[in-house]
């Protein structure tokens, strides 16, 4: 069954002669088909796939022939992208994204756009201009956000691996909530050119898979530098699948006491204990940390994202492309009435908050102050990263929660991600992998890396995996989980 199948499974029934690219693909189109009605993952699929990948390209690389899905905020040229707005409903790009043309290269068969909080603004999947997407392990509660179709699109078995985009947990959230895998990369490992910009300074895109080894395989692809991206790191890119041997022996594990207070579920914080003392048995060594001005990360956090988000779209404005509303007076009437009719009321808010602390008289106060704060946030991390390997926490303080639940309450849900917020402000690497179930709901279990240090990240993180037996299907058998 195409929703059993992680990568390398896919991968050897290919080199078998078992499946084709081709049959891949049409199986979870059936699929999506079948059930995606009830989860609500995809926007809009894509129909042509009756070629298979070229035997060269099977040849090349693990991901030739295997299908795949993408954030509707990831463009490819000529066809529809709306990041889940209606002010853009319609747009077609002209240019396509680095990371799309990387897997494009290798063969890889894109099956469609995901279904996305509006503009990346959002933990819930429920900001989204056209529909809800449901967490197919509960399909009452969220998937996470604000890449929560992608993350529910790997949970259901549609694709086994999806691109997200993370501008403060939005791929680590939904693969905690969803029981995936959810890599963020450093800011600078991948080129983040055809991103539709949320707030450029923390934006990032990676994987979402069912497993660790997966994770790496599609970061080897997407991975390494790109002048069309200005941000985009000139580092060789290392190879991932070799970092994965399973030994951590010796490895030092920092645990910051930040991380663990109040507000983490006692579910959460028992599954994460007992992750530890599974790193215990393989020979880490576990030491205590601090990370001290990690209790002003989420402020921060909401004064410059809000702030990189009001510039970023002051650009759909209804002159150059995407909505345009009707009956206007003027110009200055047609920027109102498209921005107003165009924008969801999550989008307005952070436009309206990043608007605020940018004008005069509130910069230095606000922008500038959270600027220095994410200084400090840094500086954590550097000096914490002298006397350790990775850092261990709980990815989200809960499980996924209700449908409807925190709409009404954006403080309450911007909490969801005040352990994730952290790693973008000082650009560093993180996964989230699953480590067990509380009341039935999947748990992640955060690793955070240094610059660049990728291979140290997935090294941990797999040898967890595989010693735990915490792996998505484990899970799913144990969580009853039901699969297409």
């Amino acid at each position: 069954m195409i929703g059993e199948m992680d990568i390398l499974q896919m991968r050897a029934a290919l080199d078998a002669g078992e499946r084709t690219s081709a049959s891949l693909a049409q199986d979870a189109l059936r699929a999506i088909r079948k059930r995606d009605g009830e989860v609500g993952a995809f926007l809009r699929m894509e129909e042509a796939l009756t070629e298979a990948a070229p035997q060269a390209l099977h040849e090349a690389s693990p991901l030739a022939g295997i299908p795949y899905a993408l954030k509707d905020n990831l463009c490819v040229a000529g066809r529809e992208m709306t990041c889940a707005s209606k002010i853009l409903k319609g747009y077609r790009p002209p240019h396509t994204a680095t990371v799309v043309k990387k897997l494009q290269e290798v063969g890889a068969t894109l099956l469609g756009a995901l279904n996305m909080d509006e503009f990346a603004m959002g933990s819930s999947t429920e900001n989204s201009a056209y529909q809800i997407t449901r967490n197919p392990w509960d399909l009452t509660r969220v998937p996470g956000g604000s890449s929560g179709g992608a993350a529910a699109a790997v949970a259901a078995g549609f694709v086994p691996f999806a691109l997200g985009s993370d501008t403060g947990g939005s791929i680590r959230q939904p693969a905690a909530f969803c029981g995936v895998v959810g890599l963020k990369p450093t800011y600078g490992r991948v080129s983040r050119f055809g991103l539709v910009a949320f707030a450029s300074s923390l934006d990032q895109i990676g994987p979402l898979t069912r497993t660790v080894e997966d994770a790496a395989m599609v970061l080897q692809t997407i991975a390494g530098h790109d002048p069309l991206d200005a941000t985009s790191a000139n580092l060789p890119v290392p190879d991932y699948r070799a970092a994965l041997t399973g030994e951590i022996k010796g490895l030092r594990v920092g645990i910051p006491q930040e991380y663990f207070g109040e507000g983490v579920e006692e579910g959460v914080s028992r599954a994460v204990n007992a992750a530890i003392e599974q790193l215990k048995a393989l020979g880490a060594t576990i030491l205590p940390v601090s990370l001290p001005h990690t209790s002003y990360a989420l402020a921060a956090y909401y004064i410059l994202a809000p702030a990189e988000a009001s510039s970023n779209l002051s650009r759909f404005d209804g002159v150059r492309y995407g909505y345009r509303a009707d009956g206007v007076a003027d110009l200055l009437d047609l920027y109102k009435k498209t921005r107003g009719e165009g924008f969801g009321k999550e989008v307005k808010r952070r436009i309206l908050i990043g608007t605020y602390a940018l004008s005069s008289g509130y910069y230095d106060a606000y922008y500038k102050r959270a600027q220095r704060v994410r200084t400090l946030i840094r500086e954590d991390f550097l000096c914490t990263f002298a006397n350790v390997d990775v850092l261990l926490s709980p990815t989200t303080p809960s499980t996924a929660f209700k449908l409807g639940e925190k709409t009404d309450d954006p403080l309450t849900m911007y909490l969801n991600d005040a352990l994730t917020i952290p790693v973008n402000l000082a650009g560093l690497p993180a996964i989230s992998v699953p480590c067990g179930l509380s009341d039935g709901l999947p748990v992640g279990l955060q690793f955070i890396g240094r610059m660049y240090d990728e291979e140290t990240l997935l090294r941990v993180a797999h040898a967890y995996e595989k010693a735990a037996g915490q792996t998505f299907d484990a899970l799913r058998r144990q969580g009853g989980i039901a699969r297409v």
